[in-house]
Parts: structure tokens; sequence; C-alpha cells
């Protein structure tokens, strides 16, 4: 009981949230399988990608936050440079401008965004009295909002919306009123008007397929009027691993990616998705019990920012492809294919596990 206990206090690793993420990890693995129509090569990549994932989850997870605090504002300021580098010398790719070129890969500079302005805030917020007065929440909301424009700008709005999200959470947290919280909200309606003018011709179209896909059904409604047959398709039990018409037939745009929960709706059905969403819901549990457990004002409010800009990743996935959300190009986590999203999301639960395992130990 001692070794295990040594172990697991070197480690630094919540055992409850690790084997969560494993386990969705796994059945992750599964689901791509079928999704990429048994693309073996598909999945090697995929388990290398969840590999560098939990090892960087691993090695921050090492890391005392306090230690961390002083290196914060030198990570976010080298962001926002690389942000400003990307718009002036970025390679585009499919219309947008979103990677720097660094010889042996490529580097999406907003992936980093995604921990450095919740971290940013909260270094800024955690140290002064909380609630922040309104001249501390301007600071905030200017550390939060330069980011988001210069990513809006290349233009990739999902990545934005959980940028600025992750920011706003932290405000959210710090105690700020409701009378606050309602202003915010009542802000954005207001500009919603200006942020359609500055829109590229995609987006509009993309709000206007979500308001009525049927306009469109064979171009911009297609993607979304095949997820919600595959959902339908499904029933209570689903099809079955690997019988999912509308996956197996290619009759579902990014089913690997951005609609893999259509591909797993219509697999497993019902039961299956809500197996799915309870080990979402745990993991989501547990990462807001350990928030809640941190000893210090900077561990709460980080962990809190993650863990609820993970839940944002869930909702907007989900509410995308059962078209009661626009669609924004988010990835379900550690579901969909992909690369720097799943290393940035680990390396966020490795900071929520460094906060949890890192406490002081007290003494009557």
């Amino acid at each position: 009981m001692q070794t295990h206990r040594n172990k697991h206090h070197f480690l630094h690793l919540d055992q409850p949230l690790l084997w969560s993420l494993v386990l969705l990890s796994c059945l992750g693995l599964i689901i791509l399988y079928s999704a990429s129509a048994q693309n073996f090569d598909m999945i090697i990549r995929q388990i290398l990608r969840l590999v560098t994932g939990f090892g960087l989850m691993l090695w921050l997870a090492q890391i005392n936050l306090q230690k961390l605090r002083s290196w914060i504002p030198w990570l976010y300021m080298i962001g926002v440079v690389l942000l400003v580098l990307v718009l002036v010398i970025g390679e585009s790719s499919k219309g947008s401008q979103r990677w720097i070129n660094l010889g042996l890969f490529r580097f999406q500079p907003s992936e980093l965004m995604k921990l450095a302005v919740p971290m940013m805030v909260t270094w800024f917020l955690a140290s002064r009295p909380l609630p922040p007065n309104h001249g501390r929440l301007l600071v905030a909301s200017l550390m939060i909002m330069v980011p988001v424009f210069l990513v809006a700008k290349e233009p990739d709005l999902g990545t934005a919306l959980l940028i600025g999200s992750s920011g706003l959470f932290v405000l959210l947290l710090s105690g700020i009123s409701w009378r606050l919280i309602f202003g915010f909200i009542g802000t954005g309606i207001l500009c919603t008007p200006v942020l359609w003018y500055f829109m590229h011709d995609y987006q509009r179209s993309r709000v206007m397929t979500f308001l009525n896909p049927e306009q469109d059904p064979l171009g911009a409604g297609y993607h979304i009027i095949q997820s919600k047959i595959a959902i339908g398709s499904g029933g209570i039990y689903g099809k079955g691993w690997l019988n999912g018409t509308q996956s197996q037939l290619q009759f579902l745009p990014e089913r690997t990616t951005d609609f893999i929960f259509a591909v797993y709706s219509e697999e497993f059905g019902l039961l299956g998705v809500l197996v799915l969403l309870s080990i979402y819901f745990f993991i989501l549990t547990r990462g807001m019990y350990i928030a809640l457990r941190a000893q210090d004002t900077f561990a709460r409010l980080l962990a809190g920012s993650l863990i609820l800009t993970f839940f944002v990743y869930i909702i907007v996935n989900m509410g995308m492809v059962t078209g009661l959300l626009p669609v924004v190009g988010l990835p379900l986590p550690l579901i969909s294919y992909g690369g720097t999203s799943i290393v940035t999301m680990m390396a966020g639960f490795g900071l929520i596990m460094a906060a949890h395992t890192h406490r002081r130990v007290l003494y009557k």
C-alpha cells in the first residue's frame, strides 16, 4: 500500500481521471477504425498522437504550478507574436492561413493559445483581490480579445470560440456579479450585426445552413442532413460496429473528424451514446472536483477553466452534428481523428492533475 502511494505521488497522476481518459481514447480508436473504413495506417497515426499527448500530460503533471507562474507572461507574449506571424508569413490550406512551417513540421500557434490565454488571465487575476474590479476586468478582457481576434482573422472561428471561452471561464470563476455576466451577454447580442458584417461568405453560409439545411440539400446542407440521417437510423441499439451504412457507404462527409459522433450514434445507437456521455460526465465531474479541491486561487481558476473548455468541445461538436448549432469545425474530444487538438487537450489535463497532486500537506 505504501509503495503504491509513493508511486502515485511520484507520477503526480490522478488515477480516476487518468483511467477515464484511457478508456475514452480506446473507445475513440474503436470507432475511428470503423469510420476510416478500417484504415489501419490512420489508427497507427492516431495511437502515436495519443502516446504523445499522454506523454505530455505526464510531463506537465510533474510541474508545480507555482513554479510555472513566472513563465506564463512570456508564453502568452510568444503566442501572440506567433499569431501575428501566421497572418504575415503563415501557410494557407483550404482557404485558411493557420500554420507556420518549421521545416520538419508545421505548427499551429492558435493551439498554444488554448492554454496560454486561460493561464495568462488566471495569472493576472489570482494575485489580486477577487472578485476583480472593473479596471482589472477590462485588462483581462483585452488579454482574451487580442488572440481571439487574431485567430478569427485566419479565419478559424472554432478555435477562436475555444480560446475566448477558456478566458471567459476564468472571469466567471473569479466571482464576477451576475449583472456583469448578463451585461456581457447583452453586449454580445448587440454586436451580432457587426460580427455578421465581418464574417466571410462561407461563414455566413454555415449560419444560414444551420437555420435551414434543407434549402440546399446537395450543397451546403448536405453534411448536416446526412449526419441527422445517420444518428436517427441508429435507433436504440445501433446497427453494430462496422455496419453503419451512412459511413461505410461514404454518404457522410468528414466522418473521421468533425462528424464522427454521427458514425458512433449510427453503429452503437442510443445506448452507446449514453455510455459515451457517461464517460464524458465522469471526466467533467472529476475535473471540477479537482478544481474545487485546489488549495490556492491560481490552481482553482486554471483547473476550472480548462475542464469547462473541455465541456465546450463536447457540447459544440455534438450540437453541430445534431443540427442544434452551426458547423464550426471542432473535433469530438479524444474520439475524432486529429493531432494538435489531442496534444493540447492532454496538456490541459496534465495541468489539471498538477493542480491536484502538488497540494501542500497540512498538519494540525
